[in-house]
């Protein structure tokens, strides 16, 4: 039995992580789960289910619940995420926080010898080596939920490191992959948030929209495989069918191919190496007929590039291009800037930015909080 601590349970991952524990409900019990804003979806699973912790987003709110459910232990905000990570009952915890605030939970869980099955990207793009090195010293696992890293993880099971040429990981393109650049200055929130092959949050589907998430996926895999950039490529695939792929020294390619369902990365996660059964629709290749696969252009998504420069820069620059990014998209979401400031603002805070090369933990929360304000100050908001 794994028993699991869910952060971000009422976002698209959380719930399909939900939906994955109960259909094996013999193989996996939720000790304690955190949502933000959304907390109907804490009410709706506390009216069927039992649980010892909860944290939601503030002190009235964990009140108020502590008085209608006496039997959950509440904690509220940032320090409650550190503190439902500390627990002794869960073994497992399954990040799926958006944003920077993922960083610190599951540093913190693996501090506590917790296993990780993360889908906060965030914290390898912005600490990846500090990441590591804490995996390394507390000797737990860190399985990675996206589907694209999912995919390489299971492409390597069986395969020595040393034999890998390169990992390709795959693009759908985002909602304007059609479009030329030019074509990018009037695009509105409502365009950008209709992603042709995936239900995903608003964040995640503006980074997609950008290739920022792509470029976020090239830092993670650095980081979770140990591959030099250099050989970390990425390609548009439209259908989104093949998650990923690794070549390796005999030119012998594998990959994982699946519908656009994440619960099925989710649920291996959660039970690897073993394989269940789901509800998840099966790959129909006859009925998929034809698969694309384009050469990824870095003109037209530069944000893909500056995610390989900083990468190789390493310190700090990550953080930073990170913490611009999360800024700049939340600016997007609340129409405050156009669709095409995202990138300039992130380019110009990059530029901008103090170089650590060995930064602590501090210094990457510092990074980040100065890059938010930085473009807070260069969009004058």
């Amino acid at each position: 039995m794994k028993n699991l601590i869910l952060l971000g349970a009422s976002g698209n991952i959380g719930t399909q992580t939900i939906d994955v524990v109960r259909q094996h409900p013999t193989e996996f019990t939720i000790e304690a789960m955190s949502v933000g804003e959304r907390t109907e979806a804490l009410r709706d699973y506390l009216r069927t289910s039992p649980l010892k912790y909860a944290c939601v987003k503030n002190k009235t709110i964990a009140e108020q619940f502590q008085k209608e459910y006496p039997a959950t232990r509440f904690f509220h905000g940032d320090q409650g995420l550190i503190e439902i990570t500390s627990i002794e009952e869960g073994n497992w915890v399954v990040n799926a926080l958006q944003g920077f605030v993922g960083l610190l939970p599951t540093i913190n869980a693996i501090r506590h010898k917790k296993n990780v099955c993360l889908a906060n990207k965030e914290t390898l793009v912005a600490a990846g080596e500090i990441v590591n090195r804490e995996l390394r010293e507390n000797k737990v696992e860190l399985i990675p939920i996206d589907s694209e890293h999912s995919a390489i993880f299971q492409c390597l099971m069986g395969n020595r490191k040393k034999d890998v040429n390169k990992l390709i990981i795959t693009a759908s393109g985002g909602s304007f992959r059609n479009l030329k650049r030019e074509e990018l200055k009037n695009v509105t929130l409502a365009q950008a948030l209709s992603h042709p092959n995936w239900n995903m949050g608003k964040k995640i589907t503006i980074d997609s929209a950008t290739m920022m998430n792509k470029g976020f996926e090239v830092t993670e895999a650095h980081w979770l495989f140990d591959i030099d950039y250099d050989r970390i490529e990425t390609v548009i695939h439209r259908e989104s069918i093949v998650h990923s792929l690794v070549e390796f020294n005999d030119h012998t390619v594998m990959a994982q191919l699946g519908v656009s369902d994440m619960r099925i990365p989710i649920q291996f996660a959660l039970t690897y190496p073993k394989r269940y059964p789901n509800t998840s629709e099966a790959l129909d290749l006859v009925k998929v007929g034809t698969l694309h696969f384009e050469m990824m252009n870095y003109e037209r998504f530069p944000l893909l590039k500056l995610a390989y420069d900083t990468g190789k820069a390493g310190g700090n620059l990550s953080a930073v291009m990170n913490g611009a990014n999360e800024q700049a998209v939340r600016l997007f979401l609340n129409e405050k800037i156009a669709f095409t400031a995202i990138e300039e603002l992130i380019f110009e805070t990059v530029s901008r930015a103090e170089y650590i090369s060995n930064p602590t933990v501090e210094q990457i929360i510092e990074s980040d909080r100065w890059a938010q304000e930085k473009v807070r100050q260069l969009a004058r908001i």
